[in-house]
């Protein structure tokens, strides 16, 4: 068990174990905010442009527990597909006072020497406390284990809380998909891909 580098108010981080299932699909990953990011084809026909637009009234948006079934706990186990096997997964939570009030999911694909933030959430009324930052840290030693060069991950063009939470932790813009949430509760946003070298 860890605490965050610089943290006095006592967050606990660790790879999660399998009791703590039951918090992590409890926890609570909605969020609301007055902006969003738009996407639209470029003047030229060539590329896209990504304009953050205020929203009235603001978007209220909360996750099922379902998205949250495929978690890999201390790494055995998680998602199937990119990862090459259960050791390249790992799960982390955060806990404050022994309740668990974060976490992220990761995975690390060999073939292209990148690391994956699958999920990551941190509870609503324990968010700005670095929180999110210190388990995108877990993440990112992990990838230095595992050789990895990037950490990348998908956020919704309507989270721009997230996308600015992102960009604060030096995450960049490194692409889009128009259609990935089609035929989803989801439909209508943009997946937005991000990245960022590993530290």
């Amino acid at each position: 068990m860890t605490t965050a580098p610089g943290s006095a108010d006592g967050i606990v981080y660790r790879l999660a174990r399998p009791q703590d299932a039951g918090a992590i699909e409890a926890l609570d990953g909605s969020f609301t905010t007055a902006t969003v990011f738009e996407v639209a084809a470029a003047d030229s026909g060539f590329g896209f442009v990504l304009r953050e637009v205020p929203v009235d009234p603001p978007v209220h948006k909360a996750f099922p527990p379902e998205e949250h079934d495929e978690q890999g706990f201390a790494g055995a186990g998680g998602r199937a597909g990119a990862v090459d096997s259960a050791a390249d997964t790992r799960t982390y939570v955060a806990l404050d006072g022994g309740d668990v009030c974060g976490f992220a999911a990761v995975g690390y694909a060999a073939w292209n020497r990148r690391l994956t933030i699958e999920d990551i959430e941190v509870e609503p009324g324990r968010r700005g406390r670095g929180i999110g930052r210190a388990l995108v840290e877990c993440a990112d030693r992990f990838a230095r284990e595992r050789g990895a060069e990037y950490l990348w991950l998908e956020v919704s063009s309507v989270n721009a809380p997230a996308v600015h939470a992102y960009r604060r932790m030096g995450f960049t813009f490194c692409g889009l998909d128009t259609t990935l949430y089609q035929g989803t509760p989801a439909a209508g946003e943009q997946a937005l891909f991000m990245s960022r070298p590993c530290s």
